[in-house]
């Protein structure tokens, strides 16, 4: 079953983007995250109307980060994505009159809740300043 690695890929772009100094173009971010440039403009859409990213138009334009990095969350980006589906495992609903089925389905989405909870809650505790950082500290390391 394939991932939807669109979290992963919109970081990677946001912090292609706020190491630049100026607006970087969707062939740059579909670039670095290995994507099309018409998708780096569908996902980024979504990113602007949450108001975390602002587009020019133009010779030298292209998508700037418009939002406090400090404050901006991962929570925050699932949530402009569309809340992308957590985990790719899921119930199986062939027989709802089963009683063995009701009970495994009962059992693995209280699972699937306390888990997503959990994750949530990470999220919301990680912003894209400390995203940063991390990189920061991992090029430092690298360079030493």
């Amino acid at each position: 079953m394939k991932r939807d690695s669109r979290l992963s890929s919109v970081l990677h772009g946001l912090l292609h983007m706020a190491a630049n100094e100026g607006p970087t173009t969707s062939d740059a971010l579909a670039s670095c995250m290995g994507t099309n440039p018409v998708v780096v403009r569908r996902t980024m859409a979504g990113l602007r109307e949450a108001g975390f990213v602002k587009a020019e138009r133009g010779h030298s334009g292209g998508w700037s980060i418009a939002c406090d990095l400090e404050r901006v969350t991962l929570r925050d980006i699932h949530q402009a994505l569309g809340e992308p589906a957590i985990f790719a495992i899921g119930n199986r609903n062939e027989t709802p009159e089963c009683l063995v089925e009701q009970s495994v389905n009962a059992v693995l989405d209280d699972a699937f809740e306390a888990a997503e909870a959990l994750l949530m809650q990470r999220f919301g505790e990680v912003t894209l300043v400390a995203l940063a950082g991390e990189f920061t500290r991992r090029l430092s390391r690298r360079r030493s």
